[in-house]
């Protein structure tokens, strides 16, 4: 007699997942060109807070051959080195070969997450010093969102200035909760010093949007303004070091600046006074 096994139900076919697939855990979106996101941590992946990694998505399927390309831009990390999960911090480009597709992301999905970091917004690429500059402009705010999570940069400055120049008031909400938060956050109060955040002096300015601080940064430090309004005596190369990253024109000006002032340009294989993100292009 034969025996009959039950009827089973067949296995489901498991959808094949993105290569260095990472999934999406949160989404933000601040105003209708920026947003930020959180996204799982490969377990192997160490990074200096400051550095930045691939990441994206699939491409569309070639009309020929139908098949998928990656399609993978530089991001900073905006989350800090200790964080079990990591952020990023994207402006939307409607017609963006990736950021047109990256912006509808949502929990539950994946990316692509190159675990290679890499950059020069890292402490290692500058010399000990008593002060130290932070400049964004737009999403430039995201390596600066980690490391003013950072333990060591409180360890390393006795002060911590961040200037953010945007077009518009609403693109500066991101990095204004961030730095508000820090102020409540019991993890970071506890690990680095209870009020370590009064350390940092923020200065958010617009150029477009009437806002409490209207100008570019490079115009408001020329004039002396910004100096006056944030209460410290101008750059210097024995104290000072600063770091920048912004769009292409504002990197190139704040460099020619920071010059004059005999500040050098330092790497992680010689460290110096000042370093710029050179992948960022706002």
């Amino acid at each position: 007699m034969t025996e009959h096994r039950p009827m089973t139900e067949a296995s489901p076919v498991k959808v094949p997942t993105l290569p260095d697939a990472q999934t999406i855990t949160d989404v933000k979106h601040w105003t209708d060109r920026l947003f930020s996101f959180r996204c799982t941590r490969p377990a192997s992946l160490r990074f200096r807070s400051g550095e930045f990694v691939m990441i994206g998505l699939m491409g569309d399927p070639d009309p020929k051959t139908g098949k998928q390309k990656p399609l993978l831009r530089a991001y900073s990390i905006a989350s800090p080195s200790w964080d079990e999960e990591l952020e990023f911090y994207s402006i939307k480009v409607q017609d963006g070969p990736l950021t047109s597709k990256l912006q509808h992301i949502q929990a539950g999905d994946e990316i692509i997450l190159r675990p290679k970091p890499v950059g020069t917004l890292v402490h290692d690429a500058l010399l000990p010093g008593k002060r130290i500059w932070f400049f964004a402009t737009g999403t430039g705010f995201a390596p600066f969102a980690s490391l003013l999570r950072e333990p060591q940069t409180y360890e390393d400055y006795d002060e911590v200035i961040i200037t953010h120049t945007c077009r518009e008031a609403g693109e500066l909400e991101y990095g204004a909760e961030l730095i508000e938060n820090l102020k409540h956050d019991e993890l970071l109060n506890e690990v680095i010093g209870e009020g370590f955040w009064k350390k940092i002096k923020y200065y958010p300015t617009t150029t477009r949007e009437e806002s409490a601080k209207m100008g570019r940064i490079t115009d408001l430090i020329r004039s002396g303004e910004a100096y006056a309004d944030l209460g410290v005596d101008p750059i210097n190369p024995d104290n000072d070091r600063a770091m920048i990253c912004g769009n292409l024109a504002f990197n190139l000006e704040l460099k020619a600046m920071l010059e004059e002032y005999g500040l050098e340009e330092g790497a992680n294989s010689k460290p110096a006074q000042y370093v710029v993100e050179k992948a960022f292009l706002d």
